[in-house]
């Protein structure tokens, strides 16, 4: 064979093994194949409470969260991975931010002192569990001072639309202001953060799909700036089956209601979803409880469960498990005795 062509036979192939090994992204998440959520907020998860809670009562609870022990009860039961809110509509959160407190200017701070998540992320990642985190794509619905300074409107009437409040629309000033607040947590948190999950993108047209930022390309570089390796989603909301949402995604958000969870499963085409032209890894989120972040013990069987894990697993699928948490940081007994049941059985 002459030289030319030798080499250029080795280059195809050295190419195509190249290509054929390459690691994607999403590559921990799918061997994980399973993880857990958490909803720690200063408020239910809802467009209403939080006014009760001050600053420092907030604070006193963020102190006392017990990481230790926390951490401990997430390794027992087989997790690789942990989905932890920021905060969501109460317009408190569990880290600092100076970027939201300029912003919004709220004396003394809604933000905690104690950076919770980092001291999370530390303890996890020494028992080799990794952490995602959990942030809405609108400002704090409960907090009108947040939404006024921030620039948010609700983008139809009705839901968490204010009384006189104009519909939303493009909201390109609140958009930069929020991709501002996200930058400085994601660049505080850099490698620490290996995921991000957005809610409430119920307004894609008007919002994210533009050619000119801020967009979904802008949203999704401003949550990757302190780590390009880290995965997202973007949340449509419910979505029996699952779908896409856009090429700068990294996953599914996947929100499922339990009742509809063999359903989403059984729709489950493979470990890969096409959107846009690009792949992103399917995964399902959905609770063991009465309802999101609710509920006094799970509400299906372990087998029901973990025979619905392992058909969503062998299918190339990932599924996470929202569970309900306490002030102290603690998962309640029945919910960690589910989730060691998943565990055991996943190393099955």
């Amino acid at each position: 064979m002459p030289y030319r062509t030798l080499f250029l036979a080795t280059l195809l192939l050295t190419t195509a093994a190249t290509v054929a090994t390459a690691a994607e992204p999403t590559d921990w998440f799918h061997q994980a194949k399973w993880g857990v959520m958490t909803h720690y907020l200063g408020a239910p998860p809802s467009s209403k409470g939080g006014a009760e809670l001050t600053s420092e009562m907030w604070n006193e609870q963020v102190n006392r969260f017990d990481v230790a022990g926390f951490a401990e009860q997430l390794a027992s039961t087989g997790t690789r991975y942990l989905l932890f809110t920021i905060g969501q509509n109460s317009g408190h959160f569990c880290a600092p931010n100076a970027t939201y407190d300029k912003l919004v200017g709220i004396t003394p701070s809604k933000c905690s002192r104690r950076d919770l998540i980092a001291d999370l992320s530390a303890a996890l990642a020494a028992r080799n569990i990794r952490l995602m985190v959990y942030l809405p794509g609108g400002a704090p619905a409960a907090d009108h001072v947040a939404r006024q300074k921030l620039g948010w409107l609700w983008g139809r009437k009705g839901g968490w639309q204010l009384p006189g409040e104009p519909v939303g629309g493009r909201l390109a000033e609140f958009q930069r202001r929020w991709e501002s607040v996200i930058r400085e947590w994601s660049q505080r948190w850099g490698k620490s953060v290996a995921g991000w999950w957005i809610d409430g993108c119920y307004f894609p047209d008007e919002m994210y799909r533009h050619d000119d930022e801020p967009n979904f390309a802008s949203f999704a570089r401003a949550l990757k700036a302190g780590n390009p390796d880290s995965i997202i989603a973007f949340n449509p909301g419910v979505k029996v089956p699952v779908i896409g949402y856009t090429r700068h995604e990294d996953y599914t958000a996947g929100e499922v209601n339990l009742d509809k969870l063999a359903k989403a499963v059984e729709a489950c085409p493979g470990r890969w979803l096409e959107c846009e032209g690009r792949k992103e890894q399917f995964q399902i989120l959905t609770f063991l409880g009465s309802t999101w972040c609710r509920g006094e013990r799970p509400q299906m069987p372990d087998d029901t469960i973990i025979a619905t894990t392992r058909q969503l697993a062998a299918k190339g699928g990932v599924v996470t498990f929202d569970v309900p948490i306490q002030k102290s940081g603690l998962i309640p007994a029945p919910f960690i005795e589910q989730l060691r049941a998943i565990g055991q059985a996943m190393k099955k």
